[in-house]
């Protein structure tokens, strides 16, 4: 039973659930609860005891692994992580019974403790949950176990336990993003594509800077991305497997520019957008047979298409109207339908893996935005506002956005920043070099 069932208030609706995007405030006193005031939250307080070592080779990997613990769980903005100074109890043993009292007294509201063990390559992470107010365990304590390599994936996910439980949502610690790792000056800037952990660790390359790269896209399973290279000369999709880093050419057609692509559910078959004698518009390939429909015929552009999460719809960004708004249109083909009508152009439209929202990019009076709306365009709402902000990814959980930010001037770096969809808890990814375009994985399996 996650904790969500378990006291009077759901924290969840900290994710903005609540209709018209209220916040809720946990109360200090008292059982927990929630009250809807002005768009203000605080944080849960929330006890993560360095875990213990259970032998002398884990004593690093227990206080690295429970400061990853409480680091993915205070980075969400719905908690506070109470300092160890603060304890009146120290957790010596992983089987002792917890003195409630003892954390009722400094306000913690849940309490995560923890063990660890290594013996050679092989670590084994274990840890428990508590609701402190009703003095009772949520759910049955879970462990993981790998190589130390690893130790990092293991946090993640405890820590997308722990969030689960609290939240009734889905985690997504224990998930990676592709994105273009940039460097050297504005005007020449050097563009390599690059994988890392959620939270900024673990980059690494996937190719080199010889020719630019755009828009890499994570298929449905994780174990594939598509992206743009210009390595032709001309912007053409390429598909790469994560195993053993190889990339192919999808099929071309002579005379045409492909680029902008992304899986559809299936993870087979491949939205794109196709230009030939000055028009752009969307297709679809199957990327082991390489056939190929074309699914608008506008003579405007037509680019950035985006699959629901059940396949059956298509979001793409298109100048038709005049302006660049965004249009649904059924997977296999249709007329499309317009679904922006505010002031302003939008584009880069992405589906949320839940099916409720589309986040899109939006440039009204000299601002970028990103924003999110329901799919049939109703209850827009723009989270952020800066110089230039685009590009918005989803974490699989629905609930989180990450995209790049414009830093202004001559050689402004673009940076990756997270938000929720309430547009509270915006935060910069730290990136070992300056970084665009991401892309948010699934979970790991």
């Amino acid at each position: 039973m996650t904790l969500l069932k378990q006291l009077t208030l759901p924290v969840a609706l900290a994710m903005g659930l609540v209709a018209g995007f209220g916040l809720p405030v946990l109360a200090q006193d008292g059982p927990l609860r929630i009250d809807i005031t002005e768009g203000v939250i605080e944080p849960m307080p929330i006890a993560v005891p360095q875990f213990i070592a259970e032998n002398a080779a884990a004593a690093e990997l227990a206080a690295n692994i429970s400061a990853v613990v409480a680091a993915d769980l205070e980075g969400t903005g719905l908690f506070r992580t109470i300092p160890s100074n603060a304890f009146i109890s120290n957790v010596t043993s992983f089987d002792a019974p917890v003195t409630y009292a003892d954390w009722k007294a400094i306000n913690a509201q849940a309490l995560v403790t923890g063990a660890v063990s290594a013996s050679g390559d092989r670590v084994v992470v274990k840890f428990r949950l508590f609701d402190v107010f009703s003095e009772q365990p949520m759910g049955e304590g879970l462990q993981f176990a790998g190589s130390a390599s690893g130790w990092r994936r293991m946090a993640h996910k405890v820590a997308d336990q722990v969030y689960s439980r609290i939240t009734g949502e889905g985690g997504y610690f224990d998930t990676r993003v592709v994105y273009v790792s940039e460097s050297g000056p504005k005007d020449n800037r050097l563009k390599r594509l690059a994988i890392m952990d959620y939270d900024g660790a673990n980059a690494q390359y996937l190719t080199d800077s010889s020719t630019i790269v755009l828009a890499p896209r994570f298929s449905p399973d994780g174990n594939s991305i598509l992206f743009t290279s210009f390595q032709s000369g001309f912007p053409r999709i390429y598909m790469m497997n994560l195993g053993n880093m190889q990339a192919r050419a999808l099929q071309e057609q002579q005379g045409t520019m492909t680029f902008a692509p992304r899986f559809a559910p299936d993870g087979r078959t491949i939205a794109f957008s196709l230009e030939q004698g000055g028009n752009t518009d969307v297709f679809l390939m199957d990327s082991k047979s390489g056939n190929s429909q074309r699914l608008t015929t506008a003579p405007s552009i037509e680019n950035a298409p985006s699959y629901s999460p059940d396949g059956s719809q298509i979001v793409f960004e298109s100048d038709r109207s005049g302006t660049q708004q965004l249009y649904v249109m059924p997977a296999g083909g249709g007329e499309p339908v317009r679904i922006s009508f505010g002031p302003g152009r939008y584009g880069t439209p992405v589906w949320s893996p839940r099916g409720d929202y589309i986040a899109f990019t939006k440039q009204h009076q000299g601002r970028f935005h990103i924003g999110v709306m329901r799919i049939d365009g109703s209850e827009e709402r723009l989270l952020t506002s800066s110089f230039l902000d685009e590009g918005p990814t989803w974490a699989p959980n629905g609930r989180v956005i990450m995209f790049t930010r414009q830093g202004a001037g001559a050689n402004g770096e673009p940076a990756l920043y997270t938000v929720d969809i309430s547009g509270r808890n915006l935060r910069k990814v730290n990136t070992t070099t300056p970084a665009s375009d991401p892309s948010w994985s699934p979970l790991l399996p």
